[in-house]
């Protein structure tokens, strides 16, 4: 008497809906037992996987199921299942398993669509898996239409809330329920409190890192909507997510790949606020700056003031911190130049120099030279008369473009009043001549639109905002923690050359307009940190005077300062 088939049941259904109120799970059970029983097999396990799609093989329970069957001691003859869908929707795959699990002497078995093993019926489970995968598929692309529908329509379509929000039910569709996001009054404040720090920090100190946010909503007792303590993930999904200026935006994702989709399919939906927009932006572009993949994280929040501006005249690599101790102890910290480090002198002959020397000479000479108020008014004014020449050669060149246009309408008004009246048939030659005139009053009118977008508007400084930043830039950028010093130098300052007898400052005196514009509020944020100095703008006089490069002086040590 041969032993009886050893067969595991799986048992699966899609959504954790069906697995609650539907009687699927149940239903498969009791019709696959039966068939093991009317076939003499003996059910030797279950695995039940509700709530679990087979469009893929990311399902515990079938792991585990698969696992046991390919155990050496062949614990399992059989897996049925109720069709050949509850085990895999996707052709492929369903084939890859049934083939691994044939060298281990085990078969798939649905008890709804018997099949055999002969390359007839092998074809027709190929077959039926391909009308599965094509169902699955063609379901899917239905039932994400809906759910855009849905959200064009402003109703939430589940998933996990956003801090700071709750569900309020605004509408009943026959057993559907439609929800739009609101509010919550306790969670916002702590949404608010995010950025608050971020932006201002908590009153003893200024802004604060995603880092140091993170800190103190865990040192005042907050948590997320979980339970859970915040990390610097949640806190930087927070201050990124743009549904707190009030735009929560749908179908932004492959649900199983991840990848971004088209602009066009992502569906934006109007919810309430609770940051404002302008105040939403200004973490984006600090962010933005800050990202790693732009620069080092070293050079925004090292404790080096100068690191990632300081670089050396010979071969453009940055002056990084050296140290060194003396026979009595002492530790010496130096900038050196690091291709000479890192490479040896092939790559550079290098050149070091004390740290609190190089520091002091920048920003004495920033804040005694470049930031005095006399000579901070002559390059902000220097400025102005430059942009005010090109404005006045591109309003020139826009007054040209509209008389071309008028012309055009004009010529075009003449040609159409002969038609009107009669005393001319649009022929070949005419139409002709129309589409040329059209043609040249469409170029000239796209070409107004380009120049008009370089009409910057005109910018006024008073002598008292000049003088204010003036006062105000010097004690920040020679006092204060070094992290803040460095935020400051940077809003003002693109890069450092070291030489070995000069030192030269280059900057923009845009980005100093932009400064004194800012005024006091320079220090909450950072701006782009895309270097725009040149190696050798030091010797061309015209670049000199677009960047306001144009003093040296001298240290003690023989050092020159070009700022």
């Amino acid at each position: 008497m041969t032993d009886p088939v050893r067969a595991a049941l799986y048992l699966r259904v899609s959504t954790t809906r069906q697995a609650e109120v539907d009687l699927s799970i149940p239903d498969q059970q009791a019709q696959t037992s039966a068939y093991c029983g009317r076939q003499g097999w003996r059910v030797v396990a279950e695995y039940v996987e509700p709530g679990a799609s087979a469009m893929d093989d990311n399902r515990p329970e079938f792991q585990r199921m698969i696992e046991r069957a390919c155990d050496d001691d062949h614990p399992i003859d059989a897996i049925v299942v109720h069709s050949f869908s509850r085990f895999f929707r996707e052709a492929f795959g369903l084939e890859m398993y049934v083939r691994k699990l044939a060298k281990h002497g085990v078969r798939l078995v649905s008890i709804t669509q018997e099949l055999g093993d002969d390359p007839a019926q092998v074809m027709m489970r190929q077959v039926i898996a391909l009308f599965d995968e094509y169902q699955s598929r063609e379901n899917g692309k239905h039932v994400l239409r809906a759910m855009k529908e849905n959200a064009r329509q402003g109703f939430y379509n589940g998933s996990r809330l956003p801090l700071g929000y709750a569900l309020s039910e605004v509408d009943k569709r026959g057993h559907r329920t439609k929800k739009k996001l609101v509010i919550d009054p306790v969670e916002a404040e702590t949404v608010r409190l995010i950025y608050r720090l971020y932006l201002e920090g908590d009153g003893g100190r200024g802004p604060m890192g995603v880092k140091e946010v993170t800190k103190a909503l865990n040192a005042k007792g907050l948590r997320t909507r979980l339970g859970a303590r915040f990390g610097v993930a949640s806190v930087h999904k927070i201050l990124t997510n743009p549904v707190y200026a009030g735009s929560w935006r749908f179908n932004q994702r492959e649900a199983k790949t991840g990848r971004a989709k088209p602009a066009n399919e992502i569906i934006e939906v109007a919810v309430p606020a609770i940051i404002v927009q302008p105040v939403f932006d200004r973490p984006q572009a600090s962010l933005k700056a800050r990202d790693p993949r732009i620069l080092p994280p070293r050079v925004v929040t090292g404790p080096i003031l100068l690191t990632g501006l300081a670089h050396c005249a010979t071969c453009g690599g940055a002056m990084t911190l050296r140290t060194g101790t003396s026979k009595s102890g002492k530790v010496h910290r130096y900038y050196s130049c690091s291709t000479a480090a890192r490479i040896g002198k092939t790559g550079c002959k290098g050149r070091s120099i004390a740290m609190d020397r190089l520091d002091g000479l920048v920003t004495t000479h920033l804040a005694d030279r470049l930031l005095g108020p006399t000579r901070l008014a002559g390059l902000l004014t220097s400025l102005a008369e430059k942009r005010a020449s090109n404005d006045a050669e591109v309003q020139e060149r826009a007054r040209v473009l509209q008389q071309e246009i008028a012309q055009a309408d004009e010529k075009l008004c003449r040609l159409y009043k002969l038609v009107e009246d009669g005393l001319t048939d649009i022929d070949e030659t005419l139409a002709d001549r129309l589409a040329a005139l059209k043609s040249d009053r469409d170029r000239a009118r796209a070409a107004l639109e380009r120049i008009k977008v370089q009409l910057a508007p005109q910018l006024t400084l008073d002598a008292d905002q000049v003088e204010r930043f003036s006062a105000f830039m010097r004690e920040r950028i020679t006092t204060g923690d070094t992290t803040f010093r460095k935020a400051y130098l940077r809003s003002i300052v693109d890069a450092i050359e070291v030489d070995n007898k000069v030192i030269r400052i280059h900057g923009s005196k845009v980005s100093l307009e932009q400064a004194v514009m800012a005024g006091e509020q320079i220090g909450k944020g950072v701006r782009s940190f895309i270097r725009k100095w040149r190696s050798l703008g030091d010797s061309n006089p015209c670049f000199r005077r677009e960047r306001g490069i144009t003093n040296t002086l001298a240290d003690a040590g023989g050092h020159a300062v070009v700022i």
